[in-house]
């Protein structure tokens, strides 16, 4: 079966959610996005995550083997394409740099910061997959210093 290799960052990275609506998906490993920035976008109390280019900063992510199935039900899931797009990033896994699908929110909403019940959702997929928490509360102090200027 044809399969791709997804990269998630945010929400996705919970395996218990990941588990529940794309069934058939295999986590590949752990990696790290070079020269990106994790931030959260959308409206008042309820922004979610996404990714842009920021040269130095890293993000960490898990790497998933997905099926066709599996990637429809992500498209719903992330409002592809209207909410969010598909853009094919390179990565090192495992000493050979492979190529990953993601997902980035379009440019629609302003920063903003992400209800309690969604950070948490990927804070417990950070403490299954080992990744420093820090980098996700930064990620909502930056959004946050964002929205306000």
């Amino acid at each position: 079966m044809n399969r791709t290799i997804y990269l998630a960052y945010g929400s996705n990275l919970n395996r218990e959610q990941m588990a529940h609506r794309c069934p058939t998906a295999r986590v590949l490993g752990t990696a790290e996005l070079t020269d990106y920035r994790l931030f959260f976008r959308g409206r008042h109390a309820n922004s979610v995550a996404t990714v842009e280019p920021c040269e130095g900063s890293s993000v960490p992510v898990l790497l998933w083997s997905i099926t066709p199935t599996d990637e429809k039900a992500l498209d719903l899931y992330e409002g592809f394409p209207r909410l969010y797009r598909k853009e094919t990033v390179k990565v090192k896994f495992e000493k050979k740099t492979v190529k990953a699908m993601v997902y980035i929110m379009n440019d629609l909403y302003p920063c903003g910061m992400p209800s309690a019940y969604y950070y948490n959702t990927i804070l417990q997929g950070y403490k299954t997959a080992g990744f420093d928490s820090r980098v996700l509360k930064d990620a909502v102090d930056y959004s946050i210093t964002k929205a306000e200027s």
